[in-house]
């Protein structure tokens, strides 16, 4: 990103971010990479930092582990490892190992399911892969402390070997002769040393002449010297040429493993930056979860669609301080490229101006920006910002003159992937003049299709926002009242400076500021005064807005109480049709049980009985009985549904049952015992006593 003036980074304290997330980094390649944070342009570089650090914003908030706990800082020893002839200490190797350790954890962590969920922190391990083969080999040679081991080649063991032998035939010896010499009453009271790496006695000074051996010093008090015994020189002299030896071979071991491992030195140098990369993503995770920061929509044009918005350093420091930040709501797009703000002083314009540009430069640089995760952000290609008095004595120029050389070079340079920023466009100058400088300044930049926010306390630009396309008005809100500002950003409407009464609330005498309104523009007062009562009725309309969606909520709480009601009661109702079913189920199931058994019996006769067709005539009955009982239910059912029984002596023109199928007729003709009863268009004879006098039911009755 281009970015005008130099001191534009400063001005909007993205060198304060970028210290913050210094200190959340525990390697140099992380630290470094935060102190040379870049700007990017392309949407894939972009996309792919924040989407890494969302993730692993995700993974430690849902109390995951990441294995990259090591802080490993190695870029001089892998240098030295590709470097031919050069050998590594044991201590090198076992942070090498650390190193390999660290990346084996990492590539096992990223499983299958793991680099489904987590795609972005899997691309920083795609284009390497891990070598199992380098902790084989520095654990063939070194133990777990880093010291090489006693079978690492069979040439150190037998150095080590002898030189184990010797220091206790030297220890045996040493002993032997200290208590003699104790014994004589000529040993100091340290008894023995260490001095040029020799064991040595410490015997008073005025005793060394009778002690036979080699004198290697003196204490500072002169009382005590230190002598090698005779018999001991020898013993000396082998242990100290064996461990030269065993230092020789050493060297020989390390300098043959680092020759080894050389060859993967351009790997272990990937693997020192992947650790390093997971550093720095991990630090930024936390710095975003500091500033409760989020991952918004990102777009590949120049947009500006910002949700509950917060200055980064401004909410951290309320926060600490247990102060609330009020967040702001901000959208620039073709329709609306610029954002006129205007407003009393000290009332949150120049902050609202540099959340945008630092959130910007946060954002195109990979970090979490502190906005409602539904705000939509573009990326833009230059930015420019004009902040404060930049007057320079080094060319002798004034405020106002270096406030016109920066609009020129930003109408010179501005197209539609500049974000710009002006505070106080066209102060510095007259009023009048620096007010129609500042409109030919601004309709050039709209000319230029570029994006921006502007600062003004200019009456007629103002109006000219109010009616020319691109350019919208703004203003933060005030506290008449009470003097105070809201820190709040209304889009839509210009503010007023709320000059006569900020003078009012202080205590300044009336007659001067009646002495001033009689001095102001009759027609400028009294826009003025209109932007400022339209302000108050704004917030009026706010409040009533708020107590409206209160009660909004708690009719959609009463609702959803009532349908968890009905849901109730529907759950009730058809848990009672379940169980009625059920019933209907068990009673089939012992049917079918009953039957069951009653077949099984008439095959165990079948088998045992010498006449068959007694047994045939059993199935019949039980099969075609229960098939009939089956129909006549179902047909007595049907008449239950429709008529009743009244009973009484048979007559002609009654309706009557049939007691064998309960079908229903009525009585055409009787002939002694037995009548003539019409059943649909069949007439049928049946006996006077199978027959049931019935009625219908009525009506309501049978609805039932």
């Amino acid at each position: 990103m281009k970015i005008f003036p130099e001191s534009a980074l400063v001005q909007l304290e993205f060198d304060k971010i970028k210290a913050l997330l210094t200190e959340q980094c525990n390697t140099e390649y992380a630290r470094a990479k935060a102190g040379d944070l870049r700007i990017h342009t392309r949407k894939e570089f972009i996309e792919l930092e924040l989407q890494q650090t969302h993730e692993f914003k995700l993974l430690t908030g849902n109390g995951q582990y990441f294995p990259n706990d090591h802080t490993l800082n190695l870029a001089r020893e892998l240098k030295l490892l590709g470097i031919p002839g050069a050998t590594l200490t044991g201590e090198h190797f076992m942070q090498i190992r650390r190193l390999a350790e660290s990346i084996q954890g990492i590539f096992r962590w990223f499983d299958a399911e793991r680099k489904i969920a987590y795609p972005a922190l899997a691309k920083v391990i795609a284009h390497t892969h891990y070598e199992k083969g380098i902790i084989a080999a520095i654990d063939e040679v070194l133990d777990e402390s880093g010291i090489v081991r006693d079978n690492a080649s069979e040439e150190l063991a037998n150095i080590r070997m002898s030189l184990y032998r010797k220091r206790n035939e030297l220890r045996r010896v040493f002993d032997r002769i200290l208590s003699k010499l104790a014994k004589s009453g000529y040993v100091a009271d340290i008894e023995e040393s260490f001095l040029n790496g020799r064991r040595v006695v410490a015997i008073y000074a005025e005793h060394k002449r009778q002690v036979k051996g080699i004198l290697h010093g003196e204490s500072d008090t002169r009382r005590t010297s230190f002598i090698e015994p005779e018999e001991t020189i020898e013993l000396n002299n082998e242990v100290f040429s064996l461990e030269h030896a065993e230092s020789r071979e050493v060297n020989r071991i390390l300098r043959e493993l680092t020759q080894r491992l050389s060859v993967h030195a351009p790997l272990l140098s990937v693997w020192h930056d992947v650790l390093g990369e997971f550093d720095f993503i991990r630090a930024k995770a936390r710095l975003a979860t500091e500033m409760n920061a989020n991952f918004p929509q990102l777009l590949d044009k120049s947009h500006v669609h910002l949700r509950q918005a917060y200055h980064p350093l401004l909410y951290l420091y309320n926060r600490k301080n247990q102060k609330p930040t009020i967040p702001t709501n901000i959208s620039l797009n073709e329709k609306d490229r610029i954002l006129v703000i205007s407003g009393p002083n000290a009332g949150g314009k120049t902050v609202t101006l540099k959340t945008v540009g630092l959130l910007q430069l946060m954002l195109q640089s990979g970090l979490l920006v502190p906005v409602h995760p539904d705000s939509e952000m573009g990326i833009f290609k230059q930015l420019m910002i004009h902040i404060g008095d930049t007057q320079s004595l080094e060319f002798e120029l004034s405020t106002y003159s270096s406030h016109l050389k920066n609009m020129r070079y930003f109408m010179e340079n501005a197209n539609g992937r500049t974000l710009f920023f002006i505070d106080e466009l066209g102060s510095g100058s007259d009023p009048n003049l620096g007010g129609a400088f500042a409109e030919v300044i601004l309709e050039e930049l709209v000319k230029k299709h570029s994006f921006g926010i502007v600062t003004t306390h200019y009456l007629n630009l103002k109006v000219m926002a109010n009616k020319t396309s691109g350019i919208i008005n703004g203003a933060m809100a005030f506290d008449e009242t009470n003097l105070m500002p809201l820190y709040k950003l209304i889009i839509g409407k210009p503010g007023s400076s709320y000059t006569f009464s900020i003078a009012e609330r202080i205590g300044l005498e009336p007659r001067l500021i009646q002495r001033a309104r009689t001095l102001v523009d009759e027609d400028h007062f009294r826009l003025d005064k209109l932007l400022n009562r339209t302000e108050q009725d704004l917030r009026h309309l706010e409040q009533r807005e708020k107590e409206l969606q209160k009660l909004m909520k708690e009719n959609e709480k009463l609702k959803k109480e009532m349908e968890a009601f009905i849901h109730k009661e529907k759950h009730t109702q058809q848990v009672e049709l379940l169980k009625h079913q059920n019933k209907i189920t068990e009673d089939r199931l012992a049917y079918l049980k009953e039957m069951e058994r009653k077949l099984r019996q008439i095959i165990f006769d079948w088998r045992k009985a010498e006449d068959k067709n007694e047994v045939i005539k059993q199935m019949q009955a039980l099969l075609f009985k229960q098939k009939e009982k089956q129909v006549n239910e179902k047909v007595r059912k049907k008449f239950d549904a429709r008529y009743e029984e009244v009973g009484g002596d048979v007559q002609i023109g009654q309706k009557v049952m049939m007691k064998k199928n309960h079908q229903v007729g009525t009585v055409k003709e009787i002939r002694g015992k037995k009548a003539v009863v019409q059943v649909g268009l069949i007439p049928i004879t049946v006996g006077l006593s199978d027959l049931i006098v019935v009625r219908d039911k009525p009506q309501e009755e049978a609805a039932e």
